[in-house]
């Protein structure tokens, strides 16, 4: 392996000393896999074309010059005479296409448990939030009440979601119609969206379509195959995440503000350390409810060990520690250092961003590699226990025993880096609401008034994942800083929010220390932290919900595209952040990428996604490398925002006496 510069692969210290002992124990990791195969610059840019089995065709982006001529426009063809602009679009499509399959299938997973819980069949679960049930079942018509009059009762909470379950499912399959969720949206994006006829008509309908329009010889029109893209995409954020959120909510428990601890310090050398990783909360929930039984806490002081250490990694973390406190060891970047530490006993896998390497690591230490659902094997795990929610505590159970009677097994010498940060999480839109807004106002008129008084600029999104490609941390952490000094509140999710957490940015005290002025005084009034954490990748939903929250409450606009506001994920990977980006753009925000973008092979199809959307649906994509430059284009788009509201000059706040407040009484009852 090559010798690696670790100060530039990463800013976070515990990854750094991780990185040195995996290196010193000859373990290769995501990093000297990078270093040793560059990406190749064709696929980069999204001209590849390996649809048929006449190519692969390449057509690489023409270097930069005055113009083409037409001999060079034919050149850059497939062999069936497809253009760079439709291979790019079809490329992009596809990773949107399975980016949205990726969270819908999530989703109907979540869907069959909440039904299997309202019938009593899933063990260990039950309805925890009531009173999100029965908001929920509003929306999809479900009656909480059952006879008419004096003679109304309520209904029982399994009874409401059975009916619900049947309805939701039925979404999953639907051929024609509109999906539930999109009358959650402002009428003005509903009306948009029916206009461009990209309204989804059912969660898996859109995906098998895009699929289809893809194959060779189909659509051939990247502005047709784009419309597409935004209807599938929004079969994800106002689908299957939506949708997903909502019941986990149900099920696990609506988050609110609860305490944690992030970085690989929250390992335990004298502890039974188990990390649940991927991104499905349904097991997470069982194993942290066997990780507290009495019984097997004694087991493991059987096996010479003090207790048992839960830690999350990705986004299943990001489910436990917002509803249980439950630590987070690290992101994406992280997973292969866990096992290197040499003390993690189990690691439970489910599905999305888990690396196969993980197999070879965990063979070189003495860390039980188990993998639990069907759709997600790999060669070289440890062992298989199939995930089946009419046992779910059962199977918790053993997951746990396996990893004590794992303890006694450590081979290699653990080293665990100290580094670990407190954060505070839970930050649900309906959480946001009640801060800001009480119990008796319940909307977000508070947070609006504020941006209209300006001492909050603007609410950014800040998302994602984490990537080798760019140094580990650095780009959001240093996003996240420039829009807090500017006044910018920052809502986030996934590896990103991690990454907030592991430098301080999650708890209240962090805004006095990087904040603008105005932001620093709503944060330590409220003693909400400037970074909000909201959950995981599908929790995006929830952003989705907080802008739509902003526009209700009213005085910035009529649409999403109004706010002032943008997106960005800085370091992505996945293709789920292609859906996530596609689903946000189609609803009107400004959303950037940094890294590389996929559609640069096309220069036509690149300017019509960073310009030429934003005419027919109000948002648009972005894209830019460098963090303080991409903080400098949100921040701009911000402030363009507030100026076409009328809100971009400071204002004076006067503090009112009686008289003044008579003659604005007086004036109103005028009015009257």
């Amino acid at each position: 392996m090559a010798e690696l510069d670790f100060d530039k692969l990463t800013i976070d210290p515990a990854t750094k000393e991780m990185m040195k002992k995996a290196q010193a124990d000859g373990i290769e990791t995501i990093w000297d896999r990078a270093s040793a195969m560059k990406p190749c610059p064709i696929g980069a840019e999204g001209a590849c074309c390996r649809i048929c089995a006449q190519g692969p065709c390449r057509v690489p982006a023409p270097k930069k010059k005055e113009g083409e001529t037409q001999a060079e426009k034919k050149a850059r063809m497939g062999l069936c005479g497809a253009t760079a602009e439709t291979i790019v679009a079809r490329n992009f499509a596809r990773m949107v296409c399975s980016g949205s399959a990726s969270h819908n299938d999530h989703s109907r997973g979540v869907v069959k448990l909440f039904k299997e819980t309202a019938l009593g069949k899933a063990q260990g679960y039950q309805i925890k939030d009531v009173a999100k049930l029965k908001r929920l079942a509003k929306d999809w018509g479900v009656a909480t009440m059952e006879g008419e009059g004096e003679d109304a009762k309520p209904r029982t909470k399994e009874a409401i979601a059975l009916e619900m379950a049947e309805k939701i499912m039925f979404e999953f399959g639907q051929q024609e119609g509109e999906l539930t969720n999109i009358q959650r949206a402002p009428k003005k994006r509903q009306e948009l969206w029916r206009k461009y006829g990209i309204v989804p008509r059912g969660c898996d309908i859109e995906i098998v379509e895009l699929m289809h329009r893809t194959h060779m010889g189909v659509d051939q029109d990247y502005h047709n195959i784009i419309k597409q893209c935004s209807r599938t995409a929004l079969s994800d954020g106002w689908g299957g995440s939506m949708i997903s959120t909502d019941l986990q909510d149900v099920i696990f428990g609506c988050p609110v503000p609860i305490a944690g601890e992030i970085n690989l310090g929250v390992l335990k050398e004298d502890h039974v350390n188990i990390i649940i990783h991927g991104h499905e909360p349904v097991l997470p929930e069982m194993i942290y409810v066997a990780s507290q039984e009495p019984e097997l806490l004694e087991y493991a002081k059987g096996k010479g060990a003090k207790g048992v250490q839960l830690a999350g990694m990705c986004c299943s973390a990001n489910e436990i520690l917002m509803r249980h406190g439950i630590p987070i060891a690290g992101n994406y970047l992280q997973q292969e250092l866990a096992i290197t530490t040499g003390a993690v006993d189990a690691m439970v896998v489910d599905v999305q961003c888990i690396m196969e390497s993980l197999a070879n690591v965990a063979k070189c230490y003495h860390t039980k590699l188990i993998t639990t659902d069907p759709r997600a094997r790999m060669v070289g795990e440890t062992m298989h226990i199939p995930f089946d929610d009419h046992h779910a505590l059962d199977i918790a159970r053993q997951v746990v025993r396996e990893a004590i009677d794992n303890f006694p097994n450590r081979r290699a010498q653990v080293l665990i880096p100290k580094e670990s940060c407190p954060t505070i999480v839970g930050f649900s839109y309906e959480t946001i609401q009640y801060l800001l807004g009480g119990s008796i106002r319940g909307t977000y008129y508070t947070l609006n008034d504020n941006v209209i008084g300006g001492r909050i600029r603007g609410v950014a999104g800040v998302v994602g994942c984490n990537n080798c490609r760019t140094m580990h941390d650095n780009s959001h952490l240093t996003l996240i800083k420039e829009l807090l000094k500017n006044d910018v509140i920052v809502l986030s999710t996934g590896c990103s929010a991690m990454c907030a957490g592991k430098y301080g940015l999650l708890t209240p005290e962090s805004a006095s220390k990087y904040c603008g002025e105005g932001l620093a005084e709503i944060c330590e009034t409220v003693g909400i932290p400037p970074v909000l954490h909201m959950g995981s990748c599908v929790d995006n939903s929830r952003i989705l919900m907080a802008a739509t929250a902003c526009v209700k409450a009213g005085g910035l606009g009529t649409d999403i595209s109004d706010l002032p506001a943008a997106g960005a994920a800085p370091e992505w990977m996945s293709e789920k952040a292609i859906a996530i980006g596609q689903y946000f753009v189609a609803s009107g925000v400004y959303t950037l990428f940094g890294v590389t973008f996929p559609t640069t092979g096309s220069e036509i199809l690149t300017d019509y996604l960073f310009k030429g959307i934003e005419e027919e649906l109000g948002g648009k994509w972005d894209f830019v490398a460098d963090p303080e430059e991409m903080a400098k284009r949100m921040i701009a788009h911000i402030d363009l925002k507030r100026k076409a509201l009328g809100i971009d000059k400071a204002r004076e706040r006067v503090l009112m006496d009686m008289e003044m407040r008579r003659q604005l009484e007086a004036a109103a009852g005028g009015e009257e």
